[in-house]
C-alpha cells in the first residue's frame, strides 16, 4: 500500500472529487480525516467508506473561525499530518455584468483563502520529514467554454495556481510539496445541480459540445482524480512539486 501510515486531510471531503480522493487514500493504507460544512454528510461519507481510519470535522472553512477549528483539531493529535488536499470549492458560473459583491467574497474565502490560511495554520502538524499538499484547480485557470461564463471562478482557480508554484518554492527548503490538480468537467453534485435546471435543449447542446471537445468523448468522474492524488501524496513522488497537473480526458491538449 502505497500511502501506509501516512495521515492525510481533505477538505470538500463528504462527496463528489474529495470523496473520491479520501476513498483512494483509505484503499492505500492512509488514515483520512475528512473537513466538510455538512455534519450529516460527513457522517454518511465515514459510513460509506467503512473505516476505522476515518474521522471528520464539520466546519465552514469560508470563515477563518472554520479554519481555526480544524488546525486546533488536528493539531490537537499527536499524529502529524503527511497530506493536505486542499478541495472544497464554490463555482458561480454567471457573467461578469452580474457578478455580486457577496459572490466574490464567497468564491475567494472559499477557493482561495481558505486553502492559503489551512496550509498555513498545519504547517506545525506537517510531518518532520515533509509533506504533500494538493490543491485542486481547474482548467477555468486557462481555458473558457462558449457560451459558459466563468470570470469569477476562472480569477479564483487563477490564484490557485499561483498559489500553488510560489509554495513550491517558499516550503520546498522544508520539505513540503505543493502540487495542483486541476481537472475538466467532473460529474459531481456540484456540476449536476447546475446542468439539472437547464432547458432539454441547452442540456443536449451541451452534451455535444463535450462529445466533440474531448478527446476521450465525456467528462469526468470523481475517482478520474483519484490515481493521480495517490500518486502525488504518494513517496513516489518525492521530486514533484509546483506542478499543475491537467487530468481532464485531453480538452486543454489542442
Amino acid at each position: 500500500m502505497r500511502l501506509q501510515g501516512k495521515r492525510a486531510v481533505v477538505t470538500g471531503g463528504s462527496q463528489g472529487i474529495g470523496l473520491a480522493i479520501a476513498a483512494a487514500f483509505v484503499g492505500e493504507g492512509a488514515e483520512v480525516c475528512l473537513i466538510g460544512r455538512d455534519a450529516q454528510k460527513l457522517h454518511d461519507a465515514r459510513k460509506q467508506l467503512g473505516s476505522d481510519a476515518v474521522e471528520t470535522v464539520s466546519a465552514d472553512l469560508a470563515t477563518p473561525a472554520g479554519s481555526d477549528k480544524v488546525s486546533d483539531e488536528i493539531a490537537g493529535s499527536d499524529r502529524p499530518v503527511d497530506i493536505l488536499v486542499n478541495n472544497a470549492g464554490v463555482a458561480f458560473l454567471v457573467p461578469f455584468d452580474t457578478v455580486t459583491q457577496e459572490q466574490f467574497d464567497q468564491s475567494f474565502s472559499l477557493n482561495v483563502s481558505a486553502m492559503f490560511f489551512l496550509t498555513q495554520r498545519l504547517l506545525p502538524a506537517f510531518a518532520p520529514s515533509g509533506a504533500s499538499v494538493i490543491n485542486i484547480s481547474s482548467y477555468f485557470a486557462g481555458k473558457m467554454i462558449p457560451k459558459r461564463p466563468s470570470s469569477l471562478y476562472s480569477l479564483s482557480k487563477g490564484a490557485v495556481n499561483s498559489l500553488t508554484k510560489s509554495l513550491a518554492f517558499e516550503l520546498g527548503p522544508r520539505g513540503i510539496r505543493v502540487n495542483a490538480i486541476a481537472p475538466g468537467t467532473v460529474d459531481t453534485p456540484m456540476r449536476r445541480k447546475s446542468v439539472d435546471n437547464r432547458p432539454e435543449a441547452a442540456k443536449a447542446e451541451l452534451q455535444a459540445y463535450v462529445e466533440r471537445s474531448y478527446p476521450l468523448g465525456r467528462i469526468g468522474r470523481p475517482d478520474d482524480l483519484a490515481g493521480i492524488a495517490v500518486y502525488l501524496a504518494s513517496d513516489e513522488a518525492a521530486w514533484t512539486t509546483g506542478g499543475i497537473f491537467a487530468v481532464d480526458g485531453g480538452y486543454t491538449a489542442g
